[in-house]
């Protein structure tokens, strides 16, 4: 049975989109408590401005799907959510670029506001007493992660709370449990929102290239390129074709753009 690390307790190494990951969330925890610390109220108001709410977000905060992630209160909290972000996405690392790790990471806190927009949304249509909360910390985007590595490494022994030797697919489906038993508390906007990070954690698996959202871009962005080319290469042959039969001789070109000889062989064409 595969365990992860040296030993039962060890640590990926702190590299890479891991590492870049931790640092800034933490440099987003420290600049939140110097600011609480210089003004009292700086705090609420930041909280208030970063943190997803539903309500603010269809006014207009249009960026706090992304910096609710970045917001920690709380000192043992952050730590528990750091030290599982750099296990996860380090683990994760191991095996995939850090493109694709960080795509899964991104797709995952965007998939963790967009199920508690949904179920704000659901509940002011049909009238639901759904309690509104801030949503902040990066608990969607691990959510993301500790699903995809239930689904790809589902046999990889873990230790829960650090005592419990579980297997990868077990932990998923306990967390997962915890949070559909909390959708029927009061907390069943943040239940949902995890769940709906692990189901876009998922989907990410299940629908990305493997080289990452970054590389299936680059790789569009030349497709695109390469087709508009050849479409420009085809006109100027449809072009030259027609010149050349107003003086009398005629020239054939393939569908992509290239001389033929006269009798029809194309062996011998230019590029």
């Amino acid at each position: 049975m595969p365990r992860f690390g040296s030993s039962p307790l060890a640590f990926p190494d702190f590299k890479g989109a891991t590492r870049q990951l931790i640092l800034v969330n933490l440099c987003a925890f420290f600049a939140l408590e110097i600011a609480g610390f210089a003004f009292s109220d700086a705090t609420s108001q930041i909280a208030g401005l970063l943190t997803f709410i539903p309500s603010v977000f269809l006014h207009g905060a249009l960026w706090q799907p992304i910096t609710y992630s970045f917001m920690h209160f709380g000192i043992l909290g952050t730590l528990f959510e750091l030290l599982s972000l750099w296990f996860l996405a380090g683990f994760l690392e191991n095996f995939h670029n850090s493109s694709w790790m960080l795509g899964l990471y991104a797709v995952s806190v965007l998939g963790t506001a967009a199920a508690a927009l949904a179920i704000y949304a659901v509940s002011g249509t049909f009238g639901a007493t759904v309690v509104t909360i801030p949503l902040f910390g990066c608990f969607g985007g691990i959510f993301g992660l500790l699903a995809a590595i239930g689904l790809l490494y589902g046999d990889t022994q873990f230790l829960m709370f650090f005592v419990i030797g579980i297997k990868a697919r077990y932990l998923v489906m306990i967390y997962a449990l915890i949070a559909v038993a909390m959708t029927f508390g009061q907390q069943r906007m943040y239940a949902f929102a995890q769940l709906g990070g692990a189901l876009a954690g998922l989907l990410f698996v299940r629908l990305a290239p493997r080289r990452g959202m970054s590389f299936m871009m680059s790789e569009s962005w030349y497709g695109l390129r390469n087709r508009y080319y050849r479409w420009k290469r085809q006109r100027a042959a449809r072009k030259f074709e027609v010149y050349m039969r107003s003086q009398g001789r005629t020239v054939r070109f393939d569908s992509k753009g290239r001389k033929m000889d006269e009798d029809g062989d194309d062996k011998k064409r230019w590029n």
